[in-house]
């Protein structure tokens, strides 16, 4: 037999052959020399598929090159997939519309977004009644949007576009998309909107003070002062006029509310949320919902079709949204944002006060275990608007129906102790 001595000498030896043996079978962090190769890919990328597509466009080669000079790869950007890697549901989402409401709806932000939009609302208040005679968009909502895209102009944008965009539409979870979104950053260079080193966005490729990715700049942009350029990098009349464009192009029925706070009795589910089960307010009143400052639907907005909104669920605040409340979730497909700007924007107008349903402690699950529910649920047979992490109105809802189907309350909300049950 060997001595002690010998057989710790043996132990160590095999502890480090095994610790090899298992480095050697897991995945290598990307080396400097992978992000090379990767970076000399990105760079052929740009010259043989992007170079094409903006010349088709009109974008010279000048422009081209300027936009280039010195751009390399963004590795620290979310949902990258580098060549060779297969995307996954990330477990976090970085987005804060699509976070916990009570974060989103933090007293600081509400209340900066609301004092400072009714300074301004004194400050411009002839642009924004010119802009909504011509769009029929109330100037408070468009500022709650300025408040909340950029805090008025005031919020620094820090990213060079064409790094963001390249880097996304060579390699992300969304490549196809925000290659086309490259194409029209180029186009804006091309024309010459924006001031010289101006071309700064948000991590995901949004462009100045109203936040329009370069797609919708080229459709929804305008120049509000007439000096020829839709300037939404310096011109808050520029700014104001293309968010209230970008409203009234997207369908803002004038005259209309965007949504009132109710209370929802027990006897209506909240399986009934989503703007594709509308019916007229007025209805909505007669099965008992009622507006939570106990005034009566305004008449002309009576007959109109309203739609339950119940963003957390049973663990939130409820309300009844009119079609307006869908144009400004055409700004940013997220209820909550959506939500933000109806709020603030009748703050900064009529004063009012918190929503009086307060949000409870839901929406801090990880994206990929919402992610496996939303696949338990599919395969039930459930629409749930598809397995993104994202608890969206049609997931909400399928969770209620799965619980009333299951003999339990519906809550109609994603919660941890769901994930044994409909995990997949």
């Amino acid at each position: 037999m060997p001595n002690t001595n010998t057989q710790r000498a043996i132990m160590r030896t095999l502890i480090l052959v095994f610790g090899l043996v298992m480095a050697s079978l897991a995945p290598m962090p990307a080396t400097a020399q992978d992000r090379a190769r990767v970076e000399a890919q990105f760079q052929d990328w740009l010259a043989q598929t992007v170079w094409p597509h903006a010349k088709a466009k009109g974008v010279s080669r000048a422009t081209f090159n300027a936009a280039f000079d010195g751009v390399r790869l963004n590795w620290d950007l979310p949902d990258l997939v580098p060549p060779g890697s297969r995307a996954k549901t990330p477990k976090r989402q970085r987005q804060a519309e699509f976070g916990a409401p009570a974060k989103y709806f933090n007293r600081g932000s509400v209340n900066g977004a609301t004092a400072t939009g009714r300074k301004l609302a004194r400050q411009y208040a002839q642009t924004l009644a010119r802009v909504e005679r011509a769009t029929g968009v109330p100037g408070h909502i468009i500022l709650a949007i300025w408040g909340r895209e950029s805090g008025y102009g005031r919020v620094a944008i820090p990213h060079n576009v064409f790094e963001v965009l390249g880097t996304k539409g060579f390699m992300s979870t969304r490549a196809d998309y925000f290659t086309q979104e490259l194409i029209a950053a180029l186009q804006i260079a091309q024309a010459g909107h924006a001031p010289s080193g101006a071309m700064k966005s948000s991590w995901a490729g949004a462009l100045g003070q109203p936040q329009f990715m370069p797609s919708s700049f080229l459709k929804y942009a305008a120049d509000g002062n007439g000096d020829g350029r839709a300037d939404i990098w310096r011109s808050e009349v520029d700014t104001l006029t293309s968010i209230g464009n970008y409203l009234a192009r997207h369908g803002w029925v004038k005259g209309r509310d965007w949504g009132f706070e109710v209370r929802v009795p027990a006897s209506v589910s909240c399986t009934l949320e989503g703007p594709d089960q509308g019916r007229p307010i007025n209805r909505w009143a007669a099965m008992g919902v009622t507006r939570v400052n106990g005034k009566a639907f305004p008449t002309h907005e009576q007959r109109g079709e309203g739609y339950l909104l119940m963003p957390a669920g049973r663990n939130g605040p409820a309300f009844i949204v009119t079609p307006n409340f869908y144009v400004l979730k055409d700004y940013n497909m997220s209820d909550l944002y959506a939500l933000f700007v109806g709020h603030v924007g009748d703050r900064i107008a009529y004063g009012m006060g918190d929503f009086e349903g307060r949000w409870g402690n839901v929406g801090a699950m990880y994206r990929s275990d919402i992610a496996a529910m939303q696949r338990g649920l599919e395969a039930m047979g459930h629409d749930v608007g598809g397995a993104n992490g994202l608890p969206g109105f049609k997931n909400r809802r399928s969770i209620g129906r799965w619980q009333e189907a299951t003999g339990q309350r519906a809550t109609c909300f994603p919660e941890p102790g769901m994930k044994a049950a409909l995990g997949r």
